[in-house]
């Protein structure tokens, strides 16, 4: 008999080793491996089947490492990758062809891509054609200058980590005041996720209050989750408490379900 419960998605963590070699612009350089085998076991002890790895910003375009790990799971695993803006067609259909699903736009403490000259044009209306999403890492303060433009170009966009309101202003960030209703956009989508990096108590109010004005505005069909493993920068973090966290946010059981199963088959092609 079929198995009866759904896939259940974590749409956000990331795979990568010490011994790589790291980018010289670089935020941060990793304190520690986050290792396949690690990634894995994390999924299997939280009843979760399936996980979409994120290229880290400090390995660049060199997504090498990623498209390896997916290759021993690939059942299990989809990938969004850091591609260059004049990435050739050729190049990729060879991502997707090794499970990648969208490119990254990691654009903390970054200058903002003018994505309607140079190779943007050209990479996007790729995108496209290969139904890819673009994932957007940015302030909230900066979100309409990347997904206004994205949204004219017609891709389907993924806001990470709740936005990345300010952790001052939280909810009355204006910047995540118009995600809510940039949100309303059927090809909008944002993820629950690293809320320790907007907020000092990721359990508390503010991250509560934001994730059902997001329930409230996106609606529980363009959310997901993401566990944001191996919680760089925030090594007090466990596994465990991210899983927990998404119980805390959505008290509906159908929308939570959906979020973790649903929502992820649709946007990643699970």
């Amino acid at each position: 008999m079929a198995d009866p419960t759904p896939p259940l998605v974590d749409a956000h963590a990331h795979v990568f080793a010490r011994s790589l070699a790291l980018t010289p612009d670089r935020r941060y350089a990793p304190q520690a491996d986050a290792l396949l085998e690690d990634y894995l076991a994390h999924l299997d002890t939280h009843g979760l089947h399936a996980g979409v790895l994120i290229q880290p910003s400090f390995l660049g375009t060199d997504n090498r490492y990623m498209l390896d790990a997916i290759r021993q799971a690939p059942r299990r695993l989809k990938g969004v990758a850091v591609v260059d803006e004049h990435a050739s067609p050729a190049e990729l259909e060879r991502l997707a062809h090794g499970g990648i699903v969208g490119i990254r736009l990691n654009l903390i403490g970054q200058a903002l891509p003018v994505l309607d000259q140079g190779g943007w044009p050209v990479l996007l209306a790729c995108l496209r054609a290969l139904d890819w999403h673009v994932e957007v890492h940015v302030e909230a303060a900066r979100l309409p200058d990347v997904v206004a433009p994205l949204r004219t170009a017609r891709c389907r966009v993924v806001v990470d980590h709740f936005g990345r309101p300010s952790p001052e202003l939280g909810a009355a960030d204006p910047g995540f005041r118009w995600l809510l209703d940039a949100a309303r956009d059927a090809d909008v989508w944002v993820k629950l996720s690293g809320a320790y990096r907007n907020w000092a108590d990721p359990a508390g109010t503010g991250a509560r209050e934001t994730a059902r004005l997001l329930l409230a505005h996106a609606g529980p069909d363009r959310l997901v989750w993401g566990s944001d493993w191996p919680h760089t920068q925030h090594p007090g973090v466990t596994y465990a408490q991210t899983h927990q966290m998404l119980a805390d946010w959505v008290d509906d059981p159908v929308a939570r379900l959906g979020i973790l199963a649903a929502n992820p088959r649709r946007c990643f092609g699970f």
